[in-house]
């Protein structure tokens, strides 16, 4: 069973810039595709961003384009998330998770305790 810790978050101005990190445990890590997602208080998660297990193609909601970068270091077992031009809309409690690629939706069902990113205005 793939375990999750997500880290690198904080609290950062509108405009700012985070780097988020997912370390996975288990041999087979660099088999799956991976993502982030993000829950907002009071909202349902929504999926962010995804790379896949080559790192040789990436995928990211509309929301984020542009701004986001996912990337991967299988030797580290260890998926990151840069987030640049921060929005308070951004704020969230961000988590990883293996990604099914045809409908970048979950695929283990459970979850890290996720790292919260906060962006004030």
């Amino acid at each position: 069973q793939v375990q999750l810790v997500e880290s690198g978050g904080g609290l950062v101005q509108a405009g700012g810039s985070l780097r988020l990190s997912c370390a996975a445990s288990g041999r087979t890590f660099s088999s799956y595709h991976m993502g982030w997602f993000r829950q907002a208080p009071g909202k349902e998660r929504e999926f962010v961003a995804a790379i896949k297990w080559s790192g040789g193609s990436t995928y990211y909601a509309d929301s984020v384009k542009g701004r986001f970068t996912i990337s991967r270091d299988n030797a580290k077992n260890t998926v990151y998330l840069q987030m640049n031009s921060l929005k308070p809309e951004d704020t969230a409690v961000y988590y990883c998770n293996a990604v099914r690629w045809a409908t970048m939706t979950s695929l283990l069902d459970y979850w890290g305790q996720g790292t919260q990113v906060t962006v004030s205005s």
